[in-house]
């Protein structure tokens, strides 16, 4: 399974029978990072084996395909093995709303697309491109990130703007992470008990980039992430939600040009503009230590994210549970209590202790202390075994 990010290449092998859900674990995984720089490392694992690091100087997803595919050589599983590779793309837009076998008309098509999301998809593309290159005789599945909120009604997906202009320029409410929301609706469920068709949740996914999504019946009906997946929460790099006249109002004061801003609401923001850090560990840090630029950050960023937890319950009636995942959602227990513990009221109760035991476990945790209405779990995501579940069902039903 491929997962690219701008500056990224992250990979997973699973066996036939890991994709279809009859066992787990993974065969080979491993990541290229800082691509395009003179810095760019390799790492490459296999369960039970030490890492194997290879730093190169990798200039383009292309070759860092290549490098991922002479480790898969070197190390194993053998790319020769492999029968089918799925894809991450972040946009689908309204065309594909589910995992799509990929073949010319599709990448032409995902091409038409990039105007949707200029930040992803060109990079999507290039890796898509890349593999289907070298593993010419594979079956190519792209799943999408978008695809999990096509059922967003139109009451949560439809922005206050003249009607035909949005539906000609495709301005409405995606939603992003939905790989992610899509693997932890239903690990969720099975902890709880629940099928997957009669879950209510709502989902926090923080990482760098943030979420929230509302999910009723096991479906998205409405996510904080909109247009782009700059919208919603604070993050890393991002601003979030932000008063739309600031943009203009920057463009004539400062001089910048509309581009100018974007580029600094996506990647000067979020934490990084209040504070001069993206990671939330640092910022943290930081503040213990009593810096009170990083102080406030971090109160702005768990101040959005209770708004947002609080908004969807209203959204998500009787929900079974408020789950947290990411890697900021499953490893920071300071997070996960500045957000829900002042939500008492509403029906959400911390055990503390439980809380603070919860750092990278596999599996679903609860950290309730059990006398609220709404139970809280901890649910790491896997967003490479979900693509992996996705590929192999579509492989599966065309066999």
């Amino acid at each position: 399974m491929v997962n690219s990010g701008s500056s990224s290449l992250k990979y997973k092998v699973f066996a036939a029978a890991v994709a279809a859900g009859e066992e787990s674990g993974w065969l080979a995984a491993g990541s290229v990072e800082r691509i395009g720089d003179a810095a760019s490392q390799l790492t490459h694992r296999r369960p039970g084996a030490a890492p194997s690091t290879t730093r190169a100087q990798v200039p383009d997803h292309a070759a860092a395909v290549a490098a991922m595919l002479a480790a898969l050589t070197q190390h194993g599983p053998d790319a020769s093995d492999i029968v089918a590779v799925g894809h991450r793309v972040v946009h689908g837009g309204d065309r594909f709303t589910e995992p799509t076998v990929v073949d010319v008309a599709v990448v032409a098509a995902l091409e038409a697309l990039t105007p949707l999301a200029p930040l992803h998809n060109p990079v999507n593309l290039d890796c898509l491109r890349a593999v289907r290159e070298a593993l010419p005789g594979v079956i190519h599945v792209a799943a999408f990130d978008t695809a999990f909120h096509a059922t967003l009604p139109p009451q949560a997906r439809t922005y206050a703007i003249p009607r035909d202009l949005a539906e000609r320029h495709g301005i409405r409410r995606w939603g992003f992470h939905g790989i992610s929301h899509s693997y932890v609706t239903r690990r969720a469920a099975h902890a709880l008990e629940v099928l997957p068709t009669d879950v209510r949740l709502v989902i926090c996914h923080i990482g760098n980039g943030v979420s929230v999504t509302a999910v009723a019946a096991g479906r998205s009906v409405d996510t904080s992430m909109g247009m782009t997946p700059l919208e919603g929460l604070v993050m890393g790099t991002r601003s979030g939600d932000i008063d739309p006249a600031v943009i203009p109002y920057l463009v004539r004061e400062t001089g910048q040009s509309a581009d100018d801003v974007e580029a600094l609401l996506n990647h000067d923001s979020g934490l990084q503009g209040l504070c001069g850090d993206s990671d939330v560990r640092s910022v943290r840090s930081r503040a213990e230590a009593g810096d009170a630029a990083a102080r406030l950050a971090l109160e702005v960023y768990s101040y959005r994210l209770r708004k947002y937890v609080g908004a969807y319950l209203a959204v998500v009636a009787k929900p079974h549970a408020v789950v947290f995942t990411g890697g900021v959602g499953e490893n920071d227990p300071q997070t996960r209590a500045a957000v829900v513990g002042p939500l008492g009221h509403l029906g959400l109760r911390l055990d503390s202790d439980a809380n603070t035991a919860v750092h990278g476990s596999e599996k679903p945790v609860r950290i309730d202390d059990g006398s609220g209405a709404i139970p809280l779990l901890v649910v790491p995501t896997d967003e490479e075994l979900e693509i992996a579940h996705l590929t192999w069902r579509l492989v599966s039903a065309s066999a």
